[in-house]
């Protein structure tokens, strides 16, 4: 895609979502931080109706400790690789008391050198819980901006330095979310519902598959 086709493929999606965020069921940036954990492999879905038990139980560092490991599992069994995911969720937990007075810290930095998250969790976190104009490259973000070709590359990191080169810096913010629900629920992976894509003319993949003359 060219710049001018860049412009308007977001413009088109915040026209139709002019608010877009996470699905994810969150109301403090700590909680945003273990739902993006346990999202790992797993659907906001099936991690909105554990976190539903979890946080009114424990939504702090201080209170998911006091649970101890197997009894955060207790909350948390129903989603994939729970075992992991809690001695990591248990390990950030401490961090966050000991580094950061029990914070949510606000930079790239301070996140990524939290037990359990790497670049993807920070990216989601800077941008959904701080709104920081970051790119966390998901399945679903890798899928479209390769198939569309509006960011093409080989790898999430290749990809998310490609698309906060090309998004047009009034839609970088909204961009992630925008992306992923795209992706999620119209470019999907499999039989794509290009009938009902508000981008299909810009689209590199329609392009590709018109039928010859």
């Amino acid at each position: 895609m060219n710049a001018a086709q860049r412009e308007e493929f977001f413009r088109r999606l915040s026209e139709i979502n002019p608010n877009p965020t996470t699905e994810l069921e969150y109301s403090t940036p700590f909680e945003l931080l273990i739902a993006v954990i346990l999202s790992a492999q797993a659907t906001d879905v099936g991690v909105n109706k554990a976190t539903r038990r979890l946080f009114p139980a424990a939504n702090t560092p201080e209170q998911i400790l006091a649970l101890g490991e197997e009894g955060l599992k207790d909350y948390i069994k129903t989603i994939g690789l729970f075992n992991s995911k809690a001695a990591n969720i248990i390990r950030t937990c401490r961090d966050l008391i000991d580094r950061h007075g029990g914070e949510v810290p606000d930079t790239r930095a301070e996140l990524e050198a939290l037990a359990g998250v790497g670049r993807k969790t920070a990216n989601v976190v800077l941008n959904t819980a701080f709104d920081q104009p970051t790119m966390a490259v998901d399945t679903h973000i890798f899928r479209v901006s390769n198939r569309t070709g509006l960011a093409p590359g080989k790898t999430p990191l290749a990809v998310e330095k490609a698309l906060l080169k090309r998004v047009p810096g009034h839609y970088l913010k909204d961009a992630h979310h925008w992306l992923i629900l795209h992706g999620r629920y119209t470019c999907t992976a499999r039989n794509p519902k290009c009938a009902e894509c508000p981008v299909l003319d810009l689209c590199r993949f329609r392009k590709k598959n018109l039928p010859k003359d």
